[in-house]
């Protein structure tokens, strides 16, 4: 990379990456603290749940392997050749790491959304959860099986999260 085109700048510029983000909806806690454990166990550390006054669940998949740097201020460059391209290098590890985070994410997800989840595979938190929404899940599939009930649409979360996986 040359500073040809920072040279030319008569603002500030940034060299920016940002890590993935996904935010989720989740009909019941349960479903959000599973995604949770799988987020934190993909090395998503920043993953989060909230709780709108409404009730509403939101549970974020967040990184902080961010990276911000400027590059030039008020049209004058504050940085080398070789910084940006160091700049790059790292940008370009932080972007392998974070294609790794989301695979194992992925790969957790799916693993957690299929019964049972072993404890070695994805950990203590993982699979307590997952076995919880796996025995959430019979429960339910149990209960129609019985013709005590009709299950609504979607009310699986299974079904909910298949987006995720790439299915529908």
């Amino acid at each position: 990379m040359e500073l040809a085109g920072l040279q030319k700048a008569e603002d500030n510029a940034v060299f920016k990456f940002e890590p993935f983000v996904l935010h989720v909806q989740c009909r019941e806690m349960e479903d959000a603290q599973l995604l949770h454990s799988v987020a934190i166990n993909s090395g998503f550390r920043n993953s989060g749940i909230t709780v709108s006054k409404k009730g509403k669940i939101m549970m974020a998949v967040r990184s902080t392997h961010c990276l911000e740097v400027p590059l030039c201020h008020q049209g004058r460059v504050l940085v080398s050749d070789e910084y940006i391209d160091y700049l790059v290098q790292v940008a370009n590890q932080k972007m392998e790491e974070n294609q790794k985070r989301i695979e194992r994410f992925s790969t957790g997800l799916q693993s957690a959304l299929t019964a049972p989840v072993p404890p070695e595979q994805l950990g203590e938190n993982v699979s307590t959860a997952a076995s919880g929404y796996t025995h959430r899940r019979r429960q339910r599939t149990a209960k129609k099986e019985r013709g005590k009930g009709e299950l609504a649409a979607h009310s699986d979360g299974e079904s909910d999260l298949s987006f995720l996986m790439g299915t529908t």
